[in-house]
């Protein structure tokens, strides 16, 4: 039997072996001979990248939005394996897509591609598709490309993940109003603000041409705003800037007929903000001209007429030359399916724990406007509280047994505090206090479970749910990062408050949402700010406010120098008026 030469051993051992633990290489260079000698002992993740000594855990990202844009640039354990899918390659700061309608800001400034985002040790990659389906039973999602057939001839494929984190956003509520969807012109992506500004400069394009009558110019140069929440009156403020400030001087037959209307269902603008500045904003827009319409529901649009119905009843119509539709958020097709799967299709958008894990999902993650948090009420488990509490099962509670773990209980359910800050109280025990004295027991030291009961009754009616915007999602992504990053090290410590209907603790810290500040731009350089502390602020000191916030925001130092250098340009040359 013929013996094996060396290079036959040598091919063997890498066919026969499943752990290669020792290879040795010869190569020839230039006649020489030159002598490698390596460890090897890798193993392959499911898409067959080679991780080393462990398989990463894959986590796929749905949405490049603030929610995910955020997850991703605080993501800093090189453990995992990020597989991101979205339609759009990039991120977009959508606070100044307002701005880029009307040119004060272009396109390209508040932008930042999606793969510039994510750390240098996080394994990163990006494919641009859309996910329709999601399903949870295969820990798989489907998904559509975007560009086409893929390498093996199929538009749509899956992908496998360990982790799933669902940050796919919003899309606008037309709340099923004819006409809408076909219409108007609606505020959520960078496309739309590109096309509203071509759509602006054509209707002063056309209203310049011959051969048109008085009425149909003013109806082409009519702007129509629905909603008078932040986008739609930031829209209208930059609106009326850019036609008074630039498109009159560029148009000066039109400066009589253009015309912007404000709709709004609800009894004034800005409700999310303080009654100062909802009039404020409201007597500022009656001096600039802008017709603010309050009480006004839209019920039907066409292509040259809105029609809005007063709360007497009355329809009056309106012709308009555009329509901007900025009345609320609606959840998208996909997220719809998947609450239908896990018993959530009732509700208007993706339902979280605390720790912003799907409900019923333990691998599944939901963050952003797609999501909302379902905070536990401390009357659901108020039996429970008190059996934690009361370690040596007396059947009462004292003050001080119950301060030992009031820590706890004031982070898992942060209503508590929120109650206590309502009531001007100090602490705990003032709250214990009430109680006994509701109860007719002031000199009692102890309470019972029906007096703890009595004692936190009121504290659910502070649960609140987070706004929709982009703070909220920017601090969500940036929380579920670190959670990721700690995974292990909070398996074995668990720096979370006590778990009440069993042992130990939760692993992390739940959610908590920090809310910095809003701002409202008036037009003319002037701006509401609300900060907290019920501190408000409006006039021109605002504007450089607002100014540097927004430039301090943006995700990178390029499109932080890009915008500043765009809103400078503005003051030196004004705004670009041309269609491209």
């Amino acid at each position: 039997m013929r013996p094996y030469t060396f290079f036959e051993r040598l091919s063997k051992a890498f066919h026969d072996s499943a752990s290669l633990s020792k290879i040795l290489v010869v190569s020839t260079i230039s006649g020489g001979g030159l002598m490698v000698y390596s460890e090897a002992n890798a193993s392959y993740s499911n898409n067959g990248v080679e991780t080393g000594t462990k398989r990463k855990k894959k986590v796929v990202l749905l949405g490049t939005g603030w929610a995910g844009a955020s997850f991703l640039k605080s993501l800093n354990n090189s453990s995992y394996e990020v597989q991101v899918i979205s339609p759009r390659n990039y991120f977009a700061f959508t606070p100044l897509l307002p701005s880029v309608t009307c040119g004060t800001v272009e396109a390209r400034s508040v932008v930042e591609p999606i793969r510039n985002i994510a750390r240098k040790n996080v394994e990163m990659s990006f494919l641009e598709a859309e996910c329709f389906r999601i399903d949870p039973g295969s820990k798989k999602v489907y998904c559509r490309s975007k560009q086409g057939l893929n390498s093996n001839g199929k538009k749509e494929f899956d992908v496998d993940y360990d982790f799933l984190v669902i940050a796919t956003g919003a899309q606008s509520n037309t709340f099923n109003i004819p006409g809408v969807e076909e219409n108007c012109h609606f505020l959520k992506e960078v496309e739309d603000a590109q096309r509203i500004r071509s759509t602006v400069i054509d209707s002063f394009e056309k209203a310049t041409l011959p051969g048109l009558n008085e009425e149909e110019r003013k109806r082409m140069l009519h702007f129509v705003v629905v909603g008078g929440g932040p986008t739609g009156v930031e829209f209208a403020s930059e609106l009326r800037d850019f036609v008074n400030e630039d498109l009159v001087k560029l148009y000066p037959k039109a400066k009589n007929l253009v015309q912007i209307t404000l709709l709004e269902a609800a009894d004034h603008i800005l409700t999310m903000f303080d009654k100062r500045i909802t009039e404020f904003a409201e007597e500022k827009f009656g001096r600039d001209g802008i017709d603010v319409k309050l009480g006004s529901m839209v019920v039907k649009v066409n292509d040259k007429e809105i029609s809005a119905k007063t709360k007497g009843g009355e329809v009056s119509t309106i012709p308009y030359g555009m329509i901007v539709w900025s009345t609320g958020i609606g959840t998208r097709p996909v997220v719809k399916d998947f609450m239908k799967q896990i018993g959530q299709g009732n509700r208007r958008a993706l339902a979280t724990d605390e720790w912003l894990r799907v409900e019923g999902c333990d691998n599944i993650y939901a963050l952003g406007d797609c999501a909302t948090i379902n905070q536990r009420k401390v009357m659901e488990d108020i039996a429970d509280i008190f059996k934690k509490a009361d370690k040596e099962n007396s059947g009462t509670l004292t003050v001080k047994k119950f301060q030992e773990v009031i820590d706890d209980i004031c982070d898992r359910y942060p209503q508590v505090e929120l109650y206590l800050k309502s009531k001007g109280m100090h602490g705990i025990a003032d709250l214990l206090k009430q109680g006994q004295i509701e109860n007719g027991s002031n000199k009692s030291i102890e309470l019972n479970i029906e007096e703890l009961k009595s004692a936190l009754c009121q504290v659910d009616s502070q649960v609140k749910f987070l706004p929709a915007t982009a703070q909220v999602a920017a601090q969500q992504g940036t929380y579920l990062a670190k959670c990721f990053d700690r995974m292990e090290q909070c398996e074995k410590n668990p720096e979370g408050p006590i778990r009440v209907r069993g042992e130990g603790r939760h692993r992390f810290r739940p959610f908590r949402y920090r809310h910095l500040g809003q701002f409202a731009p008036l037009g003319g350089e002037q701006t509401a700010a609300q900060l907290p502390g019920d501190w408000v602020s409006i006039g021109h000191s605002s504007q450089w406010l607002w100014y540097s916030v927004y430039a301090s925001k943006q995700v990178s130092w390029r499109t932080r120098v890009l915008v500043v250098s765009d809103w400078m340009r503005r003051f030196i040359f004004g705004r670009d008026s041309s269609r491209i």
